[in-house]
């Protein structure tokens, strides 16, 4: 499984991938995550899915702009260019690997800001390339495991949360999904996009270096338990049986 997380707010993008990679019995670690800049032209895709599509899907999107010289004005062209290298991959592979008992399934979340964009732009392509774009009603989109990252994000988040307070709580998402499912895991890659800075921000964080908060993130979430009021449980533990 993968955690991949798109953030948008309204001073830019905030992203998490994991890159605990599962093949049969084999578990490795890999990058789910790309980024691609040449001049005002800044952008990154992340993807949970076959991993055969996955990178067949990258390298023609990445042939495509250097061979043919493509030059995106706005993210949503960017969006539906990596849609269509998906396209091409299904045309060429779905067939066969439906045959051989897989699905062909690949979601991205496709971020970044191009030179005639107003402002930084997320979207969620589908296996079938199509897209919808991640906008402040949204503020953000899992693929992948999602069962324990959301409830954090849907209370705390908002689309006027700072970057900083952003950051904070996409890493507290990956954490609950991490210690509680045994298929996302380390090293995690971490995007920051600033709003018309047109440079992305990639960086890498390790168990080892995230260690201390996650505790301390159990710590606090302890107190909070211990603090909050139990006014609303006295009538429940103070309750007579009927005999």
């Amino acid at each position: 499984m993968t955690y991949c997380l798109g953030i948008k707010v309204k001073d830019g993008l905030i992203a998490f991938a994991d890159t605990r990679i599962t093949a049969g019995t084999e578990v490795y670690v890999n990058k789910k995550v790309s980024v691609h800049e040449v001049g005002n032209h800044s952008m990154f895709i992340m993807t949970a899915g076959l991993r055969s599509v996955r990178d067949k899907s990258i390298i023609y999107f990445n042939r495509h702009l250097e061979e043919a010289g493509v030059h995106y004005d706005y993210m949503y062209e960017a969006a539906t260019a990596f849609g269509n290298s998906l396209r091409q991959v299904a045309q060429e592979d779905l067939a066969i690997l439906k045959a051989e008992g897989y699905k062909f399934n690949l979601h991205a979340i496709v971020g970044g800001q191009m030179s005639k964009d107003d402002e930084h732009r997320l979207f969620l392509v589908f296996p079938e390339g199509n897209w919808i774009e991640i906008n402040e009603g949204l503020r953000y989109q899992i693929i992948g495991n999602s069962n324990y990252g959301k409830p954090l994000l849907n209370r705390a988040l908002s689309y006027d949360t700072s970057l900083e307070e952003a950051l904070k709580l996409g890493f507290l998402s990956f954490d609950a999904t991490q210690v509680s499912a045994s298929d996302v895991d380390y090293p995690l890659d971490v995007i920051v996009y600033q709003k018309n800075s047109f440079h992305i921000i990639e960086h890498r964080l390790t168990k080892d270096e995230m260690d201390a908060i996650s505790k301390e993130w159990t710590t606090e979430l302890s107190k909070v338990v211990t603090n909050l009021s139990d006014e609303w449980m006295k009538p429940i533990l103070n309750k007579q049986e009927i005999a």
